[in-house]
C-alpha cells in the first residue's frame, strides 16, 4: 500500500452536503465503517457509545424533519446517529473487569491486580453521581488535594463526566467517515437536529445523548459549498 493512500483518504473527505439520489450505498460499506469505529481509541475502553443504522428507507424520510431539512439527510441513502451512553458505565466497567480476569492464570501479578483494581474501584469513582453532588465533590476534593504537590488528573462533576464520553464518541465517529471516504462514499457529519426527538424515535433512555449524526452518500458537486479553508499551520500549531 502507498504511504501516500493516508493522504488521499485525507484529501478526498470532505462534508458533502448533497448526495448523488441515483447511487446506492450498500450495506456492506456501512457495517464496515462501523466494524472500523468500534476500534476507535476511547476512555479507558469503557466504550460508552451506540451507533443506530437507519437502514430502513421509510424510517431514514423521518430524518429529513429531525434534521431540520438539511439537504444530506433529505439526500442521504444511509443515515447513522452515533450516540454516547454515560449511563452504561457500570456494565461497561463490569465488562472490562471480566476481560481482565479472564486473561490472569492463577494468582493475579501486579499489573493485573492493578488493572482489576482500574474498573472496581477508579471507573466506580470517576463516573459515579448522585442527585446532591456528593461524589463530584469528592472527585474535586481528591484532585484538589491530590494536584497540591504534583500534576494529577482533575476529576469532577457530570459535565466532565459528558466531555468524556462525547470526545471518545466523535473519535469513533470520525473513523466511521474515514473509512466511508476510502470505500469511496462520502459523509456529512449533522450538528443541527432536534436532539429530544432524535431521542425519541430511537427510544432512547435519559442517560443517552445524541453526539452527531452522519449522513452518507455518493458526493456531487453540488454538495461541495466551496474550497476547503484552513487556518495556516502556523497559526494552530505551536512547538514548545
Amino acid at each position: 500500500m502507498s504511504n501516500n493512500y493516508f493522504d488521499e483518504i485525507i484529501e478526498k473527505r470532505r462534508s458533502n452536503r448533497k448526495f448523488d439520489e441515483n447511487v446506492a450505498v450498500p450495506n456492506e460499506v456501512i457495517q464496515k465503517s462501523l466494524e472500523r469505529a468500534i476500534l476507535s481509541p476511547n476512555s479507558s475502553n469503557m466504550q460508552l457509545w451506540e451507533f443506530y443504522w437507519i437502514q430502513d428507507p421509510v424510517e431514514r424520510e423521518k430524518y429529513t424533519a429531525l434534521c431540520l431539512g438539511q439537504s444530506a439527510a433529505k439526500t442521504a441513502k444511509q443515515i447513522v446517529v452515533f450516540v454516547t451512553r454515560g449511563d452504561l458505565w457500570k456494565s461497561r466497567a463490569q465488562w472490562n473487569y471480566q476481560r481482565v480476569r479472564e486473561g490472569i492464570k492463577g494468582e493475579p501479578n501486579k499489573l493485573q491486580k492493578r488493572g482489576l483494581d482500574y474498573y472496581t474501584k477508579l471507573m466506580p469513582l470517576a463516573y459515579r453521581s448522585d442527585i446532591f453532588g456528593f461524589w463530584a465533590f469528592v472527585r474535586r476534593c481528591i484532585s484538589f488535594f491530590g494536584g497540591l504537590s504534583k500534576p494529577f488528573y482533575r476529576m469532577g462533576g457530570k459535565a466532565d463526566q459528558r466531555i468524556t464520553v462525547h470526545k471518545s464518541c466523535a473519535l469513533a465517529a470520525q473513523t466511521f467517515m474515514l473509512s466511508i471516504a476510502a470505500e469511496g462514499f462520502e459523509s456529512c457529519p449533522m450538528e443541527g437536529f432536534d436532539a429530544k426527538r432524535v431521542k425519541k424515535a430511537l427510544h432512547l433512555p435519559s442517560g443517552a445523548e445524541i453526539n452527531m449524526i452522519i449522513a452518507v452518500g455518493k458526493a456531487t458537486q453540488e454538495g461541495i459549498w466551496g474550497p476547503r479553508h484552513r487556518v495556516p499551520y502556523e497559526e494552530v500549531v505551536f512547538i514548545k
